[in-house]
């Protein structure tokens, strides 16, 4: 595919973003519920999950039934059948589910476009503020909300600066990343849940984000290509190469992800 054709993608996969915070929405106002379930490694899921999933998978195989979707909530495809994909999508359809059992807010939907294990598209809604963030590589990165486009743009900085803002998780703060923050110059700390964490610094509103604990590819996919065509990068923390997709371990390596 040419950029033309990623382009005529993604205007349909923001629609089907929306209506997957739409559906995100309609369980996070129900006062019955949020329908949580544990998954065998002790991870919430709860209705919306289900819900935004089967918008998202039903909207994609709409749209090109040809492109093969990886989503956190599918069965997973053997690394054997997909090791071969060319493009594929990859989904989070409710990314920060703890956020949203808190009732924070800060959860988002995420689905991107993958070319040869490198994310080329991504899309990133968030239902409560009705904030949508998207890019497409070589395009740039823009942030959609009430009406109003925006381009994203980094911060430019020093890894001596000193103040530098590091984004944390709400959810997940442990000693490596404390060690992290005690090698800066006097650095201010945010805490942002779900794929947030990257936005803000697209946003320039941000710095860094170490994130030295687990993820999987479709907790970062999207994010990643939004912050990489808004100047800044995302890399392994081991050896400051890229983070590639559809490896046989879907679990990503601990990563930095930084403005320029």
């Amino acid at each position: 595919m040419d950029n033309r054709e990623i382009l005529d993608l993604i205007e349909s996969v923001k629609k089907i973003a929306i209506d997957a915070g739409k559906v995100i929405l309609e369980v996070y106002g129900d006062e019955n519920g949020l329908g949580i379930q544990l998954k065998d490694d002790e991870s919430p899921l709860t209705i919306a999950d289900q819900r935004a999933n089967k918008v998202i998978c039903d909207g994609l195989i709409q749209l090109n039934s040809s492109i093969p979707i990886i989503s956190e909530e599918n069965k997973e495809i053997p690394y054997e059948e997909r090791k071969d994909f060319d493009y594929f999508w990859i989904v989070d359809p409710l990314d920060g589910t703890k956020e949203f059992i808190k009732r924070n807010g800060e959860f988002t939907v995420n689905i991107a476009l993958i070319h040869n294990n490198e994310s080329v598209a991504g899309v990133v809604y968030v239902p409560v503020t009705e904030e949508l963030f998207y890019a497409v590589k070589g395009e740039g990165a823009e942030i959609s909300k009430e009406g109003t486009v925006k381009s994203l743009k980094a911060n430019e900085f020093s890894d001596n600066d000193s103040g530098l803002k590091v984004v944390c998780s709400r959810s997940h703060l442990n000693e490596e990343t404390s060690n992290f923050l005690a090698a800066l110059n006097d650095p201010a700390t945010v805490s942002k849940g779900s794929s947030l964490k990257f936005l803000i610094i697209a946003e320039g509103n941000a710095d860094v984000y170490p994130r030295l604990a687990p993820t999987m590819e479709w907790d970062t996919a999207a994010a990643q290509i939004i912050l990489e065509e808004a100047g800044g990068r995302v890399f392994r923390a081991d050896d400051q190469t890229p983070l590639r997709y559809n490896k046989e371990n879907l679990l990503n390596p601990h990563f930095i992800a930084k403005g320029c």
